[in-house]
């Protein structure tokens, strides 16, 4: 147990994860005499990538009191009811990821296990005209959600695309306001105590800064939580081979659409991330199955706009930090590991890191069991999501390429073995609690990759086929009457939150 009190935090790095940390210390941790300090330089660049996200952005942003409006314009954003995975059953597939459930549960029954037992009759069912946000997505329509919904069927969650350069000014601003103090410089040293405890940073300049905690959100490089304290990681790429990226920024082409779109190439997946000025767009792809120079080809060729940067190369090894509380250094961002942007869950591991910094702040010195307990969330975490994703390449059909192909046999964990068993067995979507990806998330790629239970839940039988029958035409109508209603979501932006031209 480290005894000492916090009265120093140092934030190294900025970047999104660095100054949503900021701001949320900032505005969350209320000690007398605390100072909180972020040290980044202007000269070491930032992923910069991490443009869409999923719905618990808006309760971050709530949770520091940043208005809406306000947030969309300074950051250029856009909405986002869903994803959109386009090749990744077969060539010429496609499926929608929304932020809803399907339908409404009957007789205590999930919903989807009564879609299995009309299939099983032979009834051909689309579980995608039961869910409201994909029918606005597929009409390129937007609304916000009513506060309090008339019927289950019209609750549903959005997030945004954004500019992440932007929001990380945005909460600079933020942030400095509430006395966060922001150094610029490189760290030149770094000054352990006999405990192995970091003590002081020195900038290039000269310039030293002392701290009780230390965050680091120094990026792939982990410069306190690896390079100093040599923590350890685990490497996924035997599941996840994805090792490589590029992105480019293009012109706008065509409609802001209410969405983000994957779309699966020969040996990975490509990205587009709409925002109000631009188009975010990139290719993950495994280096294993594909030259840098086929993958910037293949890139350019599916933009839908001229593009406006130069492309920006990555490399990365998907997994996690074996610890991200080690010592008096507590790792946010992609410090604590790297899960490939497939899922848009980048920013919402920095909130839940951040979170758990907040559970667990350690006021009165560090405590080994505090310490052992968020390690423990943030395996668990981590491994939740890594099985989702895996789900994603195990589960196609497609074996065009020797990329697809491995992904077909390659080996997953047990955990999404027993997962996808229960499912094909007898439809039962079991949960180990708590999961980034609730219930029908998992519906949705079951359904989408065309993994189609055996049996469904007996139980289903209660209802009559006809009032079954009766019911989910009901549902469809009134989904469908819904959808065709709201503006689109480019005429949704210009009448509500439109930005100024970018600078």
């Amino acid at each position: 147990m480290q005894n000492s009190k916090v009265k120093n935090i140092v934030i190294v790095g900025g970047g999104t994860a660095g100054w949503m940390t900021a701001a949320s210390l900032a505005h969350n941790l209320k000690i007398d005499g605390l100072k909180i300090s972020l040290i980044e330089s202007e000269e070491i660049g930032t992923v910069g990538v991490g443009e869409a996200t999923i719905p618990s952005i808006r309760s971050f942003n709530d949770s520091l009191g940043i208005d809406e409006v306000e947030f969309l314009q300074k950051t250029q954003a856009s909405f986002k009811l869903g994803i959109e995975f386009r090749d990744w059953r077969e060539l010429g597939s496609s499926f929608f990821h929304p932020f809803a459930d399907y339908g409404i549960d009957l007789a205590g029954i999930p919903f989807h296990h009564h879609l299995n037992r009309l299939r099983s009759t032979g009834q051909n069912v689309d579980i995608a005209d039961f869910s409201f946000p994909t029918q606005l997505a597929k009409q390129n329509r937007f609304a916000q959600p009513h506060p309090n919904p008339p019927s289950p069927l019209a609750d549903y969650g959005y997030a945004y695309h954004f500019d992440a350069g932007r929001y990380a000014l945005f909460l600079r601003n933020y942030a400095e306001q509430r006395g966060v103090v922001r150094i610029e410089g490189k760290i030149e040293h770094i000054e352990q105590n006999d405990n192995g405890d970091v003590a002081t940073l020195t900038t290039e300049s000269g310039q030293s800064v002392s701290g009780e905690l230390f965050i680091d959100c120094s990026g792939f490089r982990g410069l306190l939580i690896e390079q100093t304290l040599a923590t350890g990681y685990d490497d996924w790429r035997h599941w996840l081979p994805c090792d490589r990226a590029i992105a480019v920024q293009s012109e706008m082409g065509g409609e802001i659409t209410p969405y983000t779109r994957t779309t699966a190439k020969d040996s990975g997946w490509q990205w587009r991330i709409p925002l109000q000025h631009r188009t975010g767009n990139g290719y993950v792809y495994a280096s294993d199955f594909c030259t840098p120079d086929r993958a910037e080809k293949t890139l350019l060729d599916g933009l839908d706009g001229a593009p406006i940067t130069e492309p920006r190369k990555f490399e990365f090894v998907t997994g996690k930090r074996k610890n991200i509380w080690n010592k008096n250094v507590f790792a946010i961002g992609l410090s604590g590991g790297f899960l490939e942007p497939l899922e848009s869950t980048s920013i919402s591991l920095i909130q839940t890191g951040i979170s758990k910094l907040l559970n667990f702040f350690p006021y009165h010195g560090i405590n080994e069991w505090d310490q052992a307990e968020v390690n423990r969330q943030h395996s668990h975490e981590f491994e939740r999501i890594r099985d989702f994703l895996i789900l994603h390449y195990k589960a196609t059909k497609r074996d065009d390429s020797p990329f697809w192909r491995h992904c077909q046999s390659m080996e997953i964990p047990e955990t999404l073995q027993l997962k996808m068993a229960l499912f094909e067995n007898r439809g039962h979507v079991m949960m180990l609690e708590p999961e980034a990806f609730e219930r029908d998330s998992w519906v949705t790629m079951y359904c989408g990759y065309e993994k189609y239970a055996a049996d469904y839940d007996r139980r289903a039988d209660t209802i009559s086929d006809n009032e079954l029958n009766a019911q989910l035409e009901k549902m469809k109508q009134s989904i469908a009457s819904a959808a065709s209603q709201p503006l689109s979501h480019s005429e949704f932006i210009r009448r509500h939150c439109a930005a100024p031209k970018p600078d």
